[in-house]
């Protein structure tokens, strides 16, 4: 085995070494890593978020929480990593330098892309910025001849094109990284240790031959681009007609207490639903069961099985710690328990719109109040699902995306919850508090029960406003009425707007209003509008 790898990594370097300056060496299997070591125990104190797979070839990896990644111990993927890190590592130390740098690095510097020889121990500080010079092939490799550290609060900076993907440090001795050092690229510790403390943020992966490695409450980020391939998740469900409801049940009572703002229809197939006011809802109230609530309880249930029988690619190992500031990439996800999120899960598309995110909950759903689902990078709530086996609870001000797709369990959606979404269940009845719920693109017929249609895309600026509120309407229809709301559902301002643009004079307190604007055609929009100190 180990000539099969000596010979592999000289065949690689005869063309590595010839291109040094524009191809980074290739990682294998060990790329789907965050954390690795071949030989030696992967340790976690308090709360860190890693994206990539996290794991070892010889030991154990302990108290990590949710990882947006595998936990992989001993088995077939780390003895693949091992092998490859071995190979990447061979073509590191071959790799023939540019350049000799004194072993203090950063205090301001700038480095161009090439491959820098440090003949003893380094040390980092202050701030080192590698300039990719308009290139994103550029590629930087430090082999330094003894331990790497940094001192507290050091920053290496890209610019001008440079990835972390493309970035290298050979370490031939210990890595250890200080409090809230921020760090970009590969750090590949050769028969050493690797400790990250706390507040460390490393985008890249802390890769060790021989060692173990021992985060305290760090961000890791596995790099994306340098022919990584893009996530896209899964194929989203089909949700039939069942994507023109916002609010729907396929058993159970819908009832609503307050005031309560819905773009799309509301209904259920069994039960009434009750309590929700005609002009607060620009789509069509549902109060008895009919042939669309018909099909669209057929639709919710082919939907929800086709959620319930895809393959999972990542679970998460603690339902009851959800959220935390978890940040999630494209995958199927699975909870196998009651899940609660605490305070913010963020997910993040990469770059890639189409990308889904389906989220496997084996157990009930509950949120913290104020707690959020927050979309990044090109993520959007109409690919975002929730598969949930129980009672849902979206706690007082959570601000909630994507569409809930229940099953056999009641949902309870508290005062002034926000959803951009849908709420759906196949059997349960679902209960509102004066909440704001906005449907997702996909409804190309939208009903509603007065036959009004929407407003043409009024515009409020500046969103948060404090002393002035400006309202553009691209459809007059006549002129409009605006009414705001507090988030109790009391009336604070009313004004008929008749020109296109109208500049207005607001004395409200800091908080969160609701809003709505009717035309004289009964045209209507609604949403959300944060008034700043």
């Amino acid at each position: 085995m180990n000539k099969f790898l000596l010979l592999a990594a000289s065949v690689a370097f005869m063309s590595f070494s010839g291109k040094a300056h524009a191809q980074a060496p290739t990682l294998g299997a060990a790329a789907n890593f965050a954390l690795f070591t071949t030989a030696g125990a992967v340790t976690n104190t308090g709360l860190s978020h890693i994206t990539g797979d996290v794991g070892t070839n010889n030991a154990a990896s302990t108290n990590f929480g949710n990882v947006d990644g595998v936990m992989q111990d001993s088995n077939g993927a780390t003895s693949a990593a091992a092998a490859d890190l071995l190979i990447a590592y061979n073509l590191l130390n071959a790799a023939i330098p540019t350049a000799t740098l004194a072993p203090l690095l950063g205090n301001g510097t700038t480095l161009t892309a090439g491959n820098y020889f440090i003949g003893q121990g380094a040390s980092l500080s202050g701030t080192l910025t590698l300039d990719g010079g308009g290139n994103s092939n550029s590629v930087f490799i430090f082999k330094i001849q003894g331990a790497l550290s940094s001192a507290a609060n050091t920053q290496v900076l890209l610019t001008n094109g440079a990835l972390a993907c493309n970035v290298f440090w050979k370490v031939e001795g210990l890595v250890d990284l200080a409090t809230n050092t921020v760090m970009k690229g590969n750090v590949v510790a050769n028969n050493a240790a690797i400790v990250l403390q706390s507040g460390v943020s490393l985008e890249g992966r802390a890769l060790s031959t021989t060692g173990a490695i021992t985060v305290t409450g760090v961000t890791v980020r596995k790099p994306i681009l340098c022919g990584s391939a893009v996530l896209t998740g899964p194929v989203a469900p089909n949700l039939g007609t069942v994507v023109c409801y916002t609010i729907f049940s396929g058993n159970g009572a819908l009832t609503n207490a307050g005031i309560t703002y819905v773009t799309g229809d509301v209904g259920t197939n069994v039960g009434l639903t009750t309590g929700f006011q005609a002009d607060n809802v620009n789509g069509t109230i549902h109060s008895n069961p009919d042939t669309s609530t018909a099909q669209a309880a057929l639709d919710l249930n082919n939907a929800y099985t086709y959620l319930n029988t895809l393959p999972t690619d990542i679970e998460l190992l603690y339902p009851a710690a959800f959220g935390q500031n978890l940040v999630l990439t494209p995958h199927t996800y699975l909870l196998n328990a009651a899940t609660v999120l605490n305070g913010k899960v963020t997910l993040d598309a990469q770059g890639n719109e189409n990308a889904v995110f389906v989220i496997k909950i084996n157990g009930a759903l509950s949120t913290t109040v104020n707690a959020s689902v927050e979309l990044i990078n090109g993520a959007i709530a109409k690919n975002v699902f929730w598969k949930v086996d129980g009672a849902v609870d979206l706690n007082d001000y959570t601000k909630f995306k994507g569409s809930v797709i229940g099953n056999n369990g009641a949902v309870i959606i508290n005062t002034g919850v926000e959803i951009e979404g849908r709420v759906l269940s196949t059997s349960g009845g679902i209960s509102t508090f004066g909440i704001n719920a906005q449907m997702t693109p996909g409804c190309e017929l939208l009903g509603t029960g007065s036959n009004t249609v929407a407003i043409q895309a009024a515009k409020f600026y500046p969103n948060p406003f404090s002393s002035v509120l400006n309202v553009t309407m691209e459809d007059l229809n006549g002129g409009s009425t605006l009414t705001i709301y507090n988030a109790a559902g009391s009336q604070v301002f009313s004004k008929v707007l008749s020109t296109k643009t109208t500049s207005l004079s607001m004395k409200l307190p800091a908080g969160v209003y609701f809003y709505q604007m009717i035309g004289k055609n009964g045209a209507k929009q609604a949403g959300k509008l944060i008034a700043k100190p």
